[in-house]
């Protein structure tokens, strides 16, 4: 098989790589096995620097790898620069408290010592997504590597040139040939690579349909796995909100990433009383970002990554338009290459239309009015997904009050739902399980051991 990587602003072919062959994936398992047993005797200390060369390995290049981003799938330069700051950020995190995070915990029992340790497990395999093709397969590599274990990363294959990068930055910074690589495998080979015994654990960023799958090949093979997948996040407006900037920051919240962002808020539920002004704020700052090419340091939303990602964002506007949604804003295609969608407002959204039920990965906005705050409660978790949430408020003490009752992985009060480092990130219900970043990511790929002597 061929894998192709294709300029979504223009549709240029830019790459063409060839699969890894069954018998190079067994090399490669076969080294990163040798690599982690070897890896994980080394001291943390000795881990953690390897990371914090790759840190300066990525602020070096950080230029060139947001170019690469924006060219393979249409990322604006200026995010993908952050992007890659970010990446540097989690490396350094987890240089600064792997340490601490692997140290022994003693018990007090009967013994005369017990204490808990933390081991690592080996090869994980990571089935990573295009939308943050650096992100993603940092923030499983970093703690993932400083524990001890190898990193087998399969990325999406319209990024393969990002991956590829990837790769190269662990071998640069100095960490042991084989303990990190990147292979380009279709999804039959990587089920292969699930099932293979010198595979310890998988992880998966992606859709609940890939996550399902994933689930169930390593079930069968009895493999810890870890898996985000989609959101609907809802964003909950309060009738004592701020509504001039609410409505600006809920335009940078649903157009990070161009739209396409598994955190990004996609339900804007609105209580009545301030849902008319919110309405046309939110639609004008909408309007007032510019769509256009990544590689224009102006632009702010770039092209969707493929064309038949747009054409699925587009089906989910029209039904829901079909359904009794009135649309406020966008929803065209427009004329022209490239893979461009508008930034688009859907108001008179209720459950039961796509653009309520399902992930919207793009620029597209649902306007959801509630009647008061419970009722915005209930339409919040009216949602098969349940990754994140942010209540706007005057009263931070009102917002704390929801969060209890939110039925997400992160509620954030005043703030644009986001990744960090230093706090856990997750999903419940149809937005997987586990946990990734800070202490309790890095604790999903180690073997929690006890030990206890007489």
């Amino acid at each position: 098989m061929t894998f192709r990587s294709v300029n979504p602003a223009t549709g240029q072919l830019l790459e063409t790589f060839e699969e890894t062959s069954p018998a190079e994936l067994d090399r490669i398992l076969e080294r990163a096995d040798a690599a982690s047993r070897e890896w994980a005797r080394r001291p943390v200390r000795e881990r953690a620097e390897r990371l914090r060369m790759a840190a300066r390995t990525l602020r070096e290049r950080k230029e060139a790898y947001a170019r690469t981003m924006a060219l393979e799938m249409g990322k604006p330069l200026a995010q993908g620069v952050g992007e890659v700051e970010k990446c540097a950020w989690a490396c350094e995190y987890y240089a600064e408290q792997g340490e601490g995070f692997l140290a022994l915990q003693p018990r007090s029992t009967d013994a005369s010592s017990s204490y808990v340790r933390f081991d690592a497990l080996g090869p994980v395999f990571a089935i990573m997504p295009w939308n943050f093709p650096f992100w993603q397969v940092f923030r499983f590599a970093a703690p993932a590597l400083v524990a001890g274990n190898a990193g087998i990363l399969k990325h999406a294959p319209n990024v393969s040139r990002c991956a590829l990068d990837i790769e190269q930055v662990f071998r640069d910074a100095g960490f042991p040939d084989g303990l990190f690589r990147a292979v380009l495998l279709s999804n039959e080979a990587a089920g292969a690579a699930i099932a293979d015994p010198r595979v310890r654990a998988v992880t998966l960023t992606g859709s609940d349909r890939a996550g399902s799958q994933v689930a169930e090949q390593a079930g069968r093979h009895l493999k810890k796995t870890v898996l985000e997948l989609g959101g609907s996040d809802p964003f909950i407006v309060l009738e004592d909100a701020d509504i001039p900037q609410t409505a600006e920051t809920a335009a940078d919240a649903r157009l990070i990433n161009s739209g396409q962002s598994c955190i990004a808020a996609k339900r804007f539920i609105v209580v009545e009383r301030v849902a008319d002004r919110f309405v046309q704020a939110f639609a004008a700052a909408m309007a007032g970002r510019k769509v256009g090419d990544p590689l224009d340091p102006s632009t702010a939303i770039g092209p969707q990554a493929r064309l038949d990602l747009r054409a699925n964002l587009h089906r989910q506007v029209e039904e829901s338009v079909g359904r009794g949604a009135r649309l406020l804003l966008g929803g065209r295609v427009p004329d022209g290459p490239g893979a461009f969608y508008p930034p688009t407002v859907l108001v008179a959204v209720e459950p039961g239309m796509p653009a309520f039920d399902q992930e919207t990965f793009g620029p597209v906005a649902a306007v959801v009015r509630a009647r008061d705050e419970i009722d915005a409660v209930r339409l919040a978790n009216a949602s098969p997904y349940g990754l994140g949430a942010s209540v706007w408020t005057a009263e931070p003490e009102r917002g704390e009050r929801i969060a209890r009752d939110l039925e997400v992985g992160s509620v954030f009060v005043n703030g644009i739902v986001k990744s960090d480092p230093r706090l856990p990130f997750g999903g419940v219900k149809r937005s997987g399980y586990g946990r990734e970043l800070s202490e309790y990511g890095l604790r999903e790929f180690v073997n929690v051991k006890t030990v206890w002597v007489a």
